[in-house]
Order: structure tokens, then C-alpha cells, then sequence
């Protein structure tokens, strides 16, 4: 039993840490896809969530505060700092406020914990409940392909999202929408942003990659609404899906652009492996 809920609670934090994570990935450069009317109001859009896709892109850092739902599942919220230069580094923190993966975080001792991102994996801080059950261990190492572990090998596109990470999934979103439109302008934390939102149908997602990782997640369609400054960043998104889990709805600020990132990693004396993890469940449930 105790080597189940460890396993349990692997899958529980790959999920949580990934979300919180996936502030939004990158794609090929839409600017470089094929068809699209780049004359009118449409082309006025198109032009304008270009030039914030690159932007956000060439600043290579932010801090984030997100806040996450996914039906009766989870509700958390994450803050920290994300870097994406040279694959995805940064530290968050994720506190679970809600839902039954909060419940097992509670027995677990870790109602909150820090993720580090870097370019290979991602670790979870756990507390000493957990660590008593998982050899001593506070830390979980999730590399990156080794996900492809959950559910059967549903976990791959996890892994190819976390290895990609930036602000602007949203962005590319939108550039799949047809019928992206400016929504007026509002102030987001003090800043002036123009408001922009699109309805997306996956199956008319032109990135086949992106197009991928939302049938994946059994995402048929979503609501995608950006708020971007007079610097060309992204300030706001607010993206709402519905998933198998239930209505999945991320709202994520974006500040401080360029600032510096850290995130090392823990002491190989105090963390765990994932698949390790995953083979000590397997043996004793």
C-alpha cells in the first residue's frame, strides 16, 4: 500500500507541476506558415499577435502568477520565475487549494511545494510525510522522457510541452483562431494592454505539433483571451477548455520581463527518480 501511494502521488505531482508549468509552449514561427489574409481587419490581428509572439520570445524570462482549475480535480496557484532561452529553467511555487489532488497533497504533508524546471527535467519538493514513504527522499526527478511513463505513454506530449515552455502558447493560439479579434483596452496591474480573444477548434490548429498536444489532452475547443502592453508583451491570458477532467480554466500574469532566473538542482542524496518511483508501485500495489 505504501509503495501505491507513492505512485499515486508521482502521477498526482506530474500532472499538478506540468500545468503549472505550461504557461504556454513554443511552435514553429507562424509567421512562417502557408495562407492566411494579411489584408484588413484580420490582417491588422494577425500582424499585431506577431509581433507580441516575438517579443515575448526575445525577452527570455518573466515572472509568473497563475491560477489553475480543472473541475473536481485540482485547483492550485503558482508563482515564480520562468526562463526559456535555452530550454525551459525556473522555480515556482504550487500551492493546492482546492479538489481531490489537494486532498491527497494534505495527507501527504504537502499542501504546497516548489517545482524546479531545467532544460532535462523538473523536480518536486515533497514533505517529510511523503519522504517517509519514499525512502527518505523530499525531491521527485520527472526527466523529461521519462513521462512518457504516465498513463500508459499519454505523459510523451507532457514531456515534449515542459522541454518547450514559454508565456506565449496563448499567442499562437489565437494565430489559429478564425476569428481572433481586438476585444478594447484595459489596464492590467497598471499597464495599458489591448485586449485580444478567439475561440480555437483544434482540429483547425495549423501547428501540427500544437494540434498534437491538444487531441492529446482530448481538447476540442477553447476560449483564448490575451492582454498585451504597449512593449509588445504578454501581460494577461485567460484560456478556458473543456477536458475529460472537467472545465479547465488557467489565468496567468506575466511581469518583470528579462528577470533573472535560477533553479539548481537538488542534492542527488535527497531525491528520487520518477520511474523509480513509478517500479516501486508497480511491485508492491
Amino acid at each position: 500500500m505504501q509503495g501505491t501511494t507513492v505512485r499515486r502521488a508521482g502521477r498526482v505531482l506530474a500532472a499538478a507541476a506540468a500545468l503549472a508549468g505550461l504557461a504556454g509552449c513554443t511552435s514553429p514561427d507562424p509567421a512562417d506558415r502557408p495562407g492566411g489574409d494579411h489584408r484588413g481587419p484580420r490582417g491588422a490581428a494577425l500582424a499585431a499577435l506577431r509581433t507580441a509572439e516575438r517579443a515575448t520570445e526575445r525577452a527570455g524570462s518573466a515572472r509568473v502568477e497563475s491560477t489553475t482549475t480543472m473541475g473536481s480535480l485540482m485547483s492550485m496557484t503558482a508563482d515564480g520565475t520562468l526562463g526559456w532561452r535555452d530550454g525551459l529553467t525556473g522555480t515556482l511555487t504550487i500551492t493546492y487549494t482546492g479538489g481531490t489532488i489537494a486532498d491527497t497533497m494534505r495527507r501527504l504533508g504537502t499542501p504546497s511545494m516548489e517545482a524546479r524546471y531545467l532544460p532535462d527535467a523538473y523536480y518536486a519538493r515533497m514533505g517529510d510525510t511523503f519522504a517517509g514513504k519514499a525512502g527518505g527522499k523530499h525531491w521527485i526527478r520527472y526527466g523529461y522522457d521519462d513521462l512518457e511513463a504516465l498513463a500508459g505513454g499519454s505523459g510523451a506530449p507532457l514531456g515534449d510541452q515542459l522541454r518547450s515552455t514559454t508565456p506565449n502558447q496563448s499567442v499562437k493560439l489565437l494565430l489559429s483562431s478564425g476569428d481572433v479579434r481586438k476585444a478594447g483596452r484595459d489596464t492590467v496591474r497598471g499597464r495599458t494592454a489591448t485586449h485580444w480573444s478567439g475561440t480555437v477548434d483544434t482540429a483547425d490548429v495549423t501547428d501540427a505539433a500544437l494540434r498534437k498536444q491538444l487531441t492529446d489532452a482530448k481538447v476540442t475547443s477553447q476560449t483564448v483571451d490575451i492582454w498585451v502592453d504597449e512593449r509588445d508583451l504578454l501581460v494577461k491570458k485567460v484560456e478556458k477548455a473543456r477536458m475529460a477532467e472537467g472545465l479547465m480554466t488557467q489565468t496567468t500574469h506575466y511581469g518583470d520581463y528579462g528577470v533573472r532566473v535560477r533553479a539548481e538542482r537538488p542534492p542527488r542524496s535527497d531525491t528520487g527518480d520518477f520511474e523509480d518511483l513509478m517500479r516501486q508501485g508497480a511491485g508492491t500495489s
